[in-house]
């Protein structure tokens, strides 16, 4: 049975910085996200990833998720970090508005992709060199594996 995310709440990493919790990643993005389905379901995600990941991204500076603000005829305007000395660029995620309207299993599995790219710094994973193929391997090992047609289901 998967852990809740009030569970997940509940418990705390250790980071070099003190004590980081899960909580403290949903502060910062309840910053930017609010109430609806795309929180809920970012959530969901973040409840099943382990606490090591959950420690890397918070401990880092240039990390945050932000929700895409896409305007027809206006555009977007979304911040990243400047790359910093070594090449080291930003760790944002952005998320677009109708990760809250397409089915749950393929918006899970979105959100866990992005936030595995995140955490690998868009590169390998283990043996895995294609950095999406790293980071899809890397989200279905959290438990949110890549839609096919035959197991995407549409909301009734």
């Amino acid at each position: 049975m998967p852990v809740t995310i009030a569970q997940r709440l509940q418990n705390e990493c250790l980071g070099s910085t003190g004590v980081v919790s899960i909580d403290s990643l949903l502060i910062r993005v309840g910053k930017f996200i609010k109430k609806g389905p795309i929180k809920t379901r970012l959530e969901t995600v973040l409840g099943a990833m382990p606490h090591h990941v959950i420690r890397d991204l918070l401990e880092d500076t240039r990390f945050r998720i932000a929700l895409d603000d896409f305007v027809p005829g206006r555009g977007r305007t979304v911040w990243l970090s400047c790359p910093a000395p070594g090449g080291r660029g930003s760790r944002c995620v952005v998320l677009k508005r109708r990760l809250g309207e397409c089915p749950e299993a393929f918006a899970h599995y979105v959100i866990a992709h992005e936030l595995a790219h995140a955490y690998l710094r868009n590169g390998p994973w283990g043996s895995i060199e294609d950095p999406e193929q790293a980071a899809d391997t890397l989200a279905s090992s959290w438990g949110f594996f890549r839609p096919t047609p035959s197991n995407i289901s549409t909301p009734s």
